[in-house]
């Protein structure tokens, strides 16, 4: 197992959910990817995003619906303050994560966290575990346990 995904199971060990990270063998990155390659809706994959906070620079954690696209508008209020996309960098930096791999949990630092409402009607989702090729089942408790997230509507209307 690569050494980011040994640090998503550890942390998820100390929240009582150990050994659940799974590497898969296609990619995981796009949420639409990682749907077929677990087998679930997309709906079901818990898809971290990250933006940064205009004036502050703090990193945003969004855990949207892999079928929902973020109103950054939305985002904006929610945060109190212009967002700006993050570039990979800010992200590496920030969460210790790459893209495409970035978890909810197991992070470089604090993280201001909103999570996408709609995740909160499915039974089972699946989370990145910090590679392209990893992922974790949760439900929606354990991910708002694990993050300490604030349960928004964010999605952007289509």
């Amino acid at each position: 197992m690569p050494e980011a995904a040994r640090q998503v199971d550890r942390a998820l060990g100390e929240f009582g959910m150990g050994g659940r990270v799974r590497i898969m063998p296609a990619s995981t990155r796009t949420a639409a990817e990682a749907a077929a390659t677990v087998g679930c809706a997309v709906e079901q994959i818990a898809k971290s995003l990250i933006f940064r906070g205009g004036a502050s620079g703090q990193a945003i954690l969004v855990i949207a619906s892999g079928g929902n696209r973020v109103d950054e508008k939305k985002l904006a209020v929610a945060a109190g303050e212009k967002i700006e996309r993050a570039d990979a960098d800010f992200v590496r930096a920030r969460t210790g994560f790459a893209i495409g791999g970035v978890p909810p949990l197991a992070h470089a630092g604090p993280l201001l966290t909103f999570i996408d409402a709609d995740l909160m009607a499915l039974a089972t989702l699946w989370a990145a575990a910090g590679t392209p090729h990893a992922v974790f089942p949760l439900t929606p408790a354990e991910l708002c346990r694990i993050t300490q997230g604030r349960i928004s509507d964010l999605k952007r209307a289509s």
